[in-house]
């Protein structure tokens, strides 16, 4: 405890940190508050009796979107369709040159994508918009003007405008404050509903004298949480030797340059949470062929949701790695691996490695997505359920680790001990890797 009140005042002792955390919090704080400002028009009293009872895959939706989806709130949409609109953009880097050509250009085309994906955004936001309010403003008792063109039109710009809002917050976050700003919206948007899920359950077995099973409960949440984090920062880690160069130095010197040793870090879950997102956009088809696949925690809609995150894995993995690539950047470099040669073997000594993490990774990752369905049929109660697993749990937990990650790097910088005892956090990528891995959501 000591260590911990040490570590607190080590943060708050270094200035421009404490200016990052107080903005964060702030901004943070806009958008909580944002959250629940009603879209005019719609009829507050009886959103509480209907609309805020979804359940299923509406129910899901809300919750990363903190509660705002059901409260028909002007930031209702929240950041998803900002991700949307970047999964596409990253999906046409594979296939369009045109976006391969801006991803190649460096800062000028990173800002090129970015507007591409701003204005993909909007039109995503229209098209949501609209199917939204139609889902909520259809029965009269929901809104007040339903049958008003006028309303409708700017119901779909304030949604729109709500969405855009919250992209800008967690940009301005990313750049001013601490942590990446737009997953820390969405963990913030899904830690909203653990206190009122939390008092849920409590309430639930204190009614039937389960208190004993609500501690049993949190402690299968703890080491459920420890295995999600292994899976986060489990990593394979493949060594790598710079040669000795000649360098030329002022006066026409030359000097030798020290050979330097590195590792290109193998996550085992290179793909993140994207496999679950893929996933569970693509479990709306069967929902609509056959009823059974509306029930989240059914066995044959959790089969079939295990069997496409793993084969997404394989394919976001594939997408992404590319073992020539990164064995031509090492050449390129002067780097390789030791007790393997340049070029083709060791591309194929990068994509064995690759086969061997993907399997179990997959499997472990399609596991922790269906657990939620398991805690359901445990009799726990839907919205507590969620944080046994899914993309709930493993966004909050990668969140946190990026967001202590960025802190402790301020106080390393700073010359205080880090947040872990010993130094650094274990399992980290390490800035001179000589080949860059993909980041994830």
């Amino acid at each position: 405890m000591k260590e911990f009140i040490k570590t607190i005042k080590n943060i708050w002792s270094v200035e421009e940190l404490k200016k990052r955390i107080i903005y964060t919090l702030l901004l943070i704080l806009v958008y909580r508050i944002g959250s629940y400002v009603i879209l005019p028009g719609i009829n507050s009293d009886a959103l509480v009796s209907n609309s805020s009872n979804d359940g299923g895959i509406l129910g899901l939706i809300n919750i990363f979107a903190g509660g705002a989806f059901g409260r028909v709130s002007v930031m209702s949409l929240g950041i998803m369709p900002y991700i949307s609109a970047s999964i596409v953009m990253q999906l046409l880097g594979l296939a369009v040159p045109a976006v391969q050509k801006m991803q190649r250009e460096g800062e000028s085309g990173r800002k090129k994508i970015n507007r591409l994906t701003r204005y993909l955004t909007i039109v995503i936001c229209v098209f949501q918009g609209i199917s939204y309010l139609n889902m909520y403003a259809k029965p009269s008792v929901y809104a007040e003007f339903v049958d008003s063109p006028l309303w409708w039109v700017q119901s779909v710009v304030i949604l729109t405008a709500g969405t855009m809002f919250v992209t800008w917050l967690g940009e301005r976050i990313t750049d001013r404050g601490v942590g990446n700003g737009v997953s820390l919206i969405i963990a913030i948007g899904i830690l909203a509903n653990l206190p009122m899920a939390l008092l849920g359950e409590f309430g639930l077995k204190a009614s039937n004298g389960g208190m004993v099973l609500l501690l049993v409960e949190l402690v299968a949440l703890y080491f459920v949480i420890i295995l999600t984090v292994l899976l986060v920062q489990g990593t394979r880690r493949i060594p790598v030797h710079s040669a000795k160069r000649i360098v030329n130095q002022r006066g026409g010197r030359q000097a030798v340059s020290a050979a330097k040793r590195s590792f290109i870090p193998l996550k085992i879950n290179q793909a993140g949470v994207m496999p679950i997102i893929f996933a569970q956009a693509l479990m709306f088809l069967p929902a609509f062929i056959w009823r059974g696949f509306n029930d989240v925690a059914g066995f044959w809609y959790n089969l079939v949701f295990f069997i496409l995150i793993v084969m997404f894995t394989y394919f976001y993995t594939a997408i992404t790695m590319n073992p020539n690539q990164m064995a031509d950047e090492l050449k390129r470099s002067g780097a390789f691996i030791p007790g393997v040669k340049p070029g083709k073997n060791t591309a194929e000594f990068i994509d064995s490695l690759l086969s061997r993490l993907i399997l179990p990774g997959s499997v472990f990752l399609g596991i922790i997505a269906i657990l939620p369905a398991f805690a359901m049929n445990a009799d726990i109660n839907q919205g507590f359920a969620y944080f046994y697993g899914g993309t709930s749990l493993l966004i909050m937990v990668g969140v946190v680790l990026d967001t202590l990650q960025q802190v402790e790097s301020y106080l390393l910088n700073s010359e205080y001990d880090g947040l872990m005892k010993g130094g650094r956090m274990r399992g980290r990528n390490v800035p001179n890797a000589p080949v860059s891995m993909p980041q994830t959501i």
